[in-house]
């Protein structure tokens, strides 16, 4: 089975898996930005995944077959090394994703500024180390079965059909997503700031609730008015652009 297959197929189900657990945690333990302990769907795109963890699984799939090459001869060490560059990698990819976001778009995806030792809002200790733990988690009890669903799939190629209508799914919808993001970006470069986008999706369902009595989980942005005009009306904490 190519290498190409594999990480789709890692990144399908990784992105899949990842919103559900998004979904659970901010719906019973983030009450920051949920107070009220509502179900949000959670990220950028409009469906059902999220690709930083399909990024995440395919990473730790690749850190975790590295026990193979017998690098560190002693299992006490090898193992902590093992989750700590789980840790780091999971981390980069949390700055440079974070990064990207707010240069390319002006959109803080996610916002860490609150938590002690943040590195620009995007990463901090509090969330490198839950990185080791679900690393740690990872390679003890997911990381068998995904070996075990790798040779299912590679017996059952048919199976390969869904992964790709995942993926055709998945490009329209960020397609889709882009076009929001693109006038999140024209609104927050006219008005010289950095849009927060949880706190803005907050207050497109606060509108909603308001003005229909319902609430789109999976279109948040779909309204009869412009975003523009909705932005200019929302009191929204924006981030002043640094001089």
């Amino acid at each position: 089975m190519s290498i190409f297959l594999v990480i789709a197929f890692l990144f399908c189900i990784g992105s899949i898996i990842g919103w559900c657990i998004e979904l659970l945690f901010r719906r019973f333990f983030d009450k920051k930005m949920n107070p009220e302990g509502k179900w949000v769907n959670p990220g950028f795109c409009v469906g059902p995944y999220l690709p930083i963890y399909g990024c995440g699984l395919v990473m730790l799939y690749l850190i975790a077959s590295l026990e193979k090459l017998d690098i560190i001869e002693n299992p006490y060490i090898e193992k902590p090394v093992l989750f700590v560059i789980m840790a780091l990698c999971m981390t980069a990819v949390e700055f440079i994703a974070g990064t990207i976001g707010l240069k390319v778009t002006s959109v803080r995806l996610w916002d860490y500024s609150d938590e002690w030792g943040n590195i620009k809002g995007f990463i901090c200790p509090k969330f490198s180390l839950a990185w080791a733990i679900l690393g740690a988690v990872y390679y003890f009890l997911i990381h068998p079965y995904i070996l075990d669903a790798l040779e299912w799939l590679s017996n059952n190629l048919a199976f390969s059909f869904f992964v790709g209508l995942f993926f055709g799914v998945f490009i329209i919808d960020v397609a889709y997503s882009s076009s929001i993001m693109a006038k999140l970006k024209k609104f927050a470069e006219e008005n010289d700031v950095y849009v927060r986008y949880e706190k803005i999706k907050s207050q497109f369902r606060a509108y909603q609730e308001k003005q229909k009595g319902r609430l789109r989980f999976f279109f948040p942005f779909r309204s009869e008015r412009s975003i523009s005009d909705l932005l200019t009306d929302f009191k929204i904490t924006f981030e002043r652009r640094k001089k």
